[in-house]
């Protein structure tokens, strides 16, 4: 299904945040975990400037590690301020998605 960006955009975040909850893992691993759950639009680029955003909030711990495949890679952990990050996006998911589902029963 293809989705309006805007309204993509402001999942993203929060869908990458939990990827990274999961362990250890790399840009393009985020993109190849986003595409094989649904998300097919969704570029490297995408995922890039997302985890741009995520290092400058410090809401990431980032470590260059040597690649066999080629140049060394980013590897993102979640840290305090990200785990808090998540558990609010969920809050929030949370609220939104019941607020939706009265708003689609409504019959007003």
């Amino acid at each position: 299904m293809k989705i309006s960006t805007e309204m993509l955009k402001g999942v993203l975040e929060g869908i990458v945040l939990q990827k990274i909850s999961t362990g250890e893992t790399y840009g393009y691993e985020i993109t190849k975990y986003l595409n094989d759950h649904g998300f097919e639009d969704v570029v490297e680029g995408t995922v890039y400037t997302i985890l741009m955003r995520l290092e400058k909030h410090q809401l990431v711990t980032v470590e260059k590690k040597k690649s066999s495949l080629g140049p060394a890679r980013k590897f993102y952990r979640l840290n305090a301020a990200g785990e808090t990050t998540l558990a609010t996006f969920w809050q929030h998911w949370a609220f939104l998605s019941a607020q939706m589902a009265k708003l689609q029963g409504d019959d007003d």
